[in-house]
């Protein structure tokens, strides 16, 4: 679904930053070492990397990586893009200064395996930012067929699961609200999100 969904030229969620991410770029250290997660088109470590941090993501998509790719060649950066799945991915704990998860959605059998996981790739006081779709985007979204994000309520998140999942994150900021988004055609309009920021303890 992933490779079809990113083979078009057309990037399904825009070249721009997310607008939380970005705007709160300033959380990680300069020169940080960033971990981005199911990375996809690479929009968000593209921007980083013009930023002058390290950039280390992944994916599943191999066409995900091929897209994220080109628009590093566009902006003139390099960024390390590994093609695997998250339960597979393996690297040294306690490697990273920074982990970032946009709309990265698991489902409920192996979620908060991956989030462990992921919160020990993350050095004491690494900084962490997350925004996923949260349990109210059906209800908020279901007129507006532009906003995609999971169907199926089990693959959507409330900040307490997300709280208990990452436990060694102690967070600045956890909250939902509704926000109108403006990423490429597949997040377009009023959506239900859940907004995060913290630093490993």
């Amino acid at each position: 679904m992933w490779n079809e969904r990113y083979s078009p030229p057309e990037y399904a969620y825009g070249k721009r930053p997310n607008i939380f991410f970005a705007e709160n770029l300033n959380v990680f250290a300069n020169n940080a070492h960033i971990l981005f997660a199911a990375e996809g088109e690479g929009r968000n470590a593209v921007y980083a990397a013009s930023k002058g941090f390290r950039v280390k993501c992944f994916d599943f998509s191999i066409e995900a990586k091929n897209k994220a790719l080109t628009l590093a060649k566009e902006k003139g950066v390099e960024i390390d893009y590994e093609v695997t799945d998250l339960l597979s991915y393996k690297a040294e704990t306690e490697l990273f200064d920074g982990l970032v998860l946009i709309y990265a959605h698991f489902p409920p059998s192996n979620r908060q395996l991956i989030h462990r996981k992921l919160q020990k790739l993350l050095r004491p006081g690494g900084a962490f930012i997350l925004e996923a779709f949260s349990k109210n985007h059906l209800m908020v979204s279901k007129n507006n067929k532009k906003t995609s994000g999971p169907q199926n309520i089990e693959l959507l998140y409330n900040t307490q699961t997300l709280q208990e999942d990452f436990d060694e994150i102690r967070f600045s900021r956890a909250q939902e609200s509704i926000e109108i988004l403006d990423e490429g055609p597949y997040h377009q309009g009023k959506s239900s999100l859940i907004r995060m920021i913290g630093k490993k303890k």
